[in-house]
């Protein structure tokens, strides 16, 4: 089932995701919604949070860009309660970002190129890696939403003040997407 993604304003994005266990309700189905929700939107990746739930779970899919970047063929993952341990700020990289939450919003963001996180997947088998690349910077993005965070936080300066009248926008619904998405009223 496609599920409607929760944009900027949205009281959900804001708080942080609280971990969750085997137990929680019908996870398995609301894994298979996230992907069906991510490959409809035309994403690749996708938090709990975007869609109106403060739990700490990621699905990832770098399969739809393996074409410019090969070394993802065949990568699509799906994160329980994932954490970034450690940051390796030795090595920083600036790129575009974007996010469904905030259709329309593309800017510059810095992030270190390797991260060191820990995370269980669907099966509920732990893992501890450090990660580096596009991975870790899609990883830093997707678990930013785990925090209340979004990526125009990392912003500064004048970039900052400009993405604000874009998001205020966002806020009153003024934007367009191809997507399902709830806005707050």
């Amino acid at each position: 089932m496609i599920l409607p993604i929760y944009t900027y304003g949205q009281p959900v994005l804001r708080k942080v995701a609280q971990d969750i266990d085997k137990d929680y309700p019908e996870l398995p189905q609301l894994i298979q919604n996230m992907y069906e929700t991510l490959e409809r939107s035309e994403g690749i990746g996708l938090a709990a949070p975007q869609v109106g739930l403060s739990i700490r779970l990621v699905v990832i899919n770098l399969d739809v860009i393996s074409d410019d970047l090969p070394e993802y063929k065949g990568y699509i993952r799906t994160f329980v309660n994932p954490h970034i341990v450690e940051f390796d700020d030795s090595e920083t990289e600036t790129m575009e970002e974007g996010c469904l939450s905030l259709p329309g919003i593309h800017e510059k963001v810095k992030r270190p190129t390797r991260i060191h996180v820990n995370y269980l997947d669907e099966n509920f088998e732990p893992h501890d890696e450090w990660v580096d690349g596009y991975l870790a910077r899609v990883m830093q993005h997707e678990f930013d939403h785990l925090e209340g965070q979004v990526f125009t936080d990392h912003l500064v300066g004048l970039r900052k003040q400009m993405a604000k009248s874009k998001l205020a926008s966002i806020q009153k619904g003024k934007f367009s997407c191809n997507y399902k998405v709830k806005v707050k009223r």
